[in-house]
């Protein structure tokens, strides 16, 4: 059974390849009515698609590293699927850094030279106290840094995962091991870091201890609602009949555990600065409850309310359509609450919901769809010669 299931690869054909350019070609339209109207908010939309995507690349290789570095094994049945998400990870990071060396001055008020001059009327003492870590050189080199660290392990993941396939070799196993162990000390650290950067600086006057975290809930349980909804195409299309009910039982208690563990951080943070009421932290939520009330509170019921309700049985985690659903709100709402991450700081009042929005978030997707299904193509969908790869056939909860 296993070598005949793990000689498979996914077929590119004209329909599977057709959908995601077009989705593609109306991100692109999207992108450019955004420059015709507002090039402030297209910045913006630009920036908050590409983080969001990119996020859930990132959240990919970090579920493979957790689990090499766990050695578990149920998961050996589906990790052909993270290693082609990560596949994404060199447009996403190429994206972020070309959207901040041609839109940072509207989105990255610190990237404003005149605030660091003292003899200007727009001196900024606070943001001049900053000017060590926020810094447009500085800034581009933690970029590039993070592109490297996280592609180059990315590439070495796949790397030995796809040589494992040709000849067996156990050593290839152990050096992906060590490569998890590895990756998890630099994601500790860049996951918070990137956050940092590319979305708490957008409101450069504030700052939160809890922001890492917080975002980090959200990529991860975002790309393990991306992970399960490719598990459950490919199961539908007959490329996983290996995979089964215990196996999305699995992933659905991760994107059960984490919707939580995102809405403790996200009351967390938010309880703590609304008990301190400081003018220079309950600015940010200030801001949020005045011009983006709606959504801002909508929030909390698409992200905590609605999975915790379709995903709180054990049967609901065992049947696909209910992982379908589950998985395409949680998609829907961290894209809503990056949202609410970059617009506020950006286009302020002047905020949108309409097609350049959406528009883009399709595009995205698209690009995204097409980036997983070629990596897909290019291997056995389940991998061979892996040495648990009995025991993910055999996995039972």
């Amino acid at each position: 059974m296993e070598q005949l299931i793990s000689n498979r690869k996914y077929e590119l054909t004209r329909n599977n390849k057709i959908i995601p350019i077009v989705m593609m070609a109306i991100g692109v339209i999207a992108v450019v009515m955004g420059f015709m109207t507002d090039k402030t908010r297209a910045w913006a939309v630009l920036l908050h698609n590409d983080f969001y995507f990119t996020a859930m690349a990132l959240a990919s290789a970090f579920f493979i590293a957790f689990n090499y570095a766990a050695q578990a094994g149920w998961a050996v049945g589906i990790k052909r699927i993270p290693e082609a998400i990560t596949g994404f990870l060199k447009f996403g990071m190429v994206g972020l850094i070309l959207i901040f060396i041609f839109g940072h001055h509207d989105l990255y008020h610190w990237t404003h030279p005149e605030l660091y001059d003292k003899a200007s009327p727009e001196y900024d003492r606070i943001l001049a106290g900053k000017s060590g870590f926020l810094n447009v050189p500085f800034y581009i080199t933690r970029l590039v840094a993070y592109a490297i660290i996280w592609i180059g392990f990315s590439m070495a993941f796949r790397k030995h995962s796809l040589l494992e396939d040709t000849d067996g070799n156990i050593v290839h196993y152990k050096k992906c091991v060590t490569l998890g162990a590895v990756f998890l000390v630099f994601f500790a650290v860049t996951s918070s870091t990137s956050a940092w950067d590319i979305l708490m600086s957008i409101d450069s006057h504030w700052f939160s201890t809890l922001f890492g975290w917080y975002t980090f809930a959200g990529l991860f349980v975002s790309g393990m609602a991306m992970i399960t909804m490719f598990t459950l195409y490919l199961k539908g299309r007959g490329y996983m009949d290996h995979i089964n009910e215990n196996h999305l039982h699995d992933v659905g208690k991760f994107m059960f555990a984490f919707s939580i563990f995102w809405t403790y951080l996200w009351f967390s943070q938010f309880m703590l600065i609304w008990y301190a009421n400081l003018p220079e932290e309950v600015v940010y939520f200030h801001t949020r409850w005045l011009h983006y009330r709606t959504m801002w509170i909508g929030n909390f019921f698409v992200n905590f309310i609605a999975p915790f309700l379709i995903l709180m049985t054990r049967d609901a985690k065992r049947q696909r359509i209910i992982l379908w659903v589950g998985g395409c709100i949680i998609f829907l709402g961290h894209w809503i609450d990056v949202y609410l991450m970059v617009m506020p700081g950006t286009v302020g009042t002047e905020w949108h919901l309409g097609f350049i929005e959406f528009g883009t978030m399709i595009g995205f997707l698209g690009l995204f769809i097409w980036s997983t299904l070629n990596e897909l193509s290019k291997a056995a969908i389940v991998p061979q010669h892996h040495p648990m790869m009995q025991e993910s056939l055999h996995h039972h909860i």
